[in-house]
Parts: structure tokens; sequence; C-alpha cells
């Protein structure tokens, strides 16, 4: 047996039969984060990674600081704001968890194609292109009439 499980046996059972437990020696689990200072820096060194290294994160950082910047200046409630934040922080969160996903396959399948490898990406990959058309239609639901308002009197 694996050291992360071990198993129990019991002599006592209601038909007569031997029952065995099985319990999952989580301590390995412990040993990675000692501490939650140390928990989020693991997930800081996470976001540091997938902001050096991958394109489209930044692409959303940046798309995602102007659509804030640009509530401030539009003087969305804060409501408004809560949700353009939260739509915002959906794409960030599907952006890193594609990374993890791509990460992964690629560790598995290492240079060979793969079919389901493929799959798993690009369908990692829609997850992100939704989040983000999702938010594209939030904020401009939120933004374009009061975008429109300031607009208008220009055209007038």
């Amino acid at each position: 047996m694996p050291p992360e499980v071990s198993s129990q046996t019991s002599d006592s059972s209601a038909n007569g039969r031997v029952l065995h437990f099985v319990k999952l020696n989580r301590d390995l689990s412990w040993q990675v984060a000692p501490s939650l200072l140390i928990s989020f820096k693991f997930a800081w060194a996470g976001i540091s990674y997938a902001f050096q290294t991958q394109r489209n994160f930044r692409i959303h950082v940046v798309m995602g600081s102007l659509a804030i910047g640009l509530g401030i200046a539009l003087h969305l409630t804060a409501v408004e704001m809560a949700i353009v934040s939260l739509t915002i922080g959906a794409v960030l969160g599907m952006e890193l968890l594609n990374t993890a996903i791509e990460s992964v396959v690629d560790l598995t399948v290492k240079q060979n194609y793969h079919e389901l490898a493929k799959i798993a990406k690009d369908c990692a990959a829609a997850a992100v292109l939704i989040a983000a058309l999702v938010a594209i239609g939030v904020a401009g639901s939120l933004m374009l009439p009061k975008l429109w308002l300031l607009i208008l009197p220009v055209f007038n």
C-alpha cells in the first residue's frame, strides 16, 4: 500500500464479514505549506509566474485595470464596480486555471501529440474565452449607457 494510505481491520460486523477501513494519511499534505503565510506566498508565486510568462494573462490584467479605471471615471455605483470587479476576477481566475491545466497536460504528454491533451487544452482556453466575453458584456452593459451620455452632447 502507498505510504499515504493505511488500512485498519475490524473483526466485528453485522453479517460476520471482516470490515476493512482505509484511512488516508494526510501528513504529507501539510508539508507543502506549513503556514497560511507560506500558502499565500505560493499563491503569489503562481500569479507572478502567470504574469511573467502568459501574454494573455497580462492582456487580461491590463484590460481589467482599464475597465476599473473607466468605471471610476464614469462614477459607477459600488454595486456596479463590484460586478465589474467580480467578472474581472473570474477571467483572471480562469486564465490561471488554464495555465495550470496546460502545464499539467504538457508535463503528462511531454513532446507527444495526444488528442485528449488537445481537447483538455482547448476546453480550458474556451473557458477563458467565455469568461472574457461575459466580462465584456457585463462591463459594456454597465458602462456604455453612461459613456453614451457623455459622448452624445459632443455630437449635438
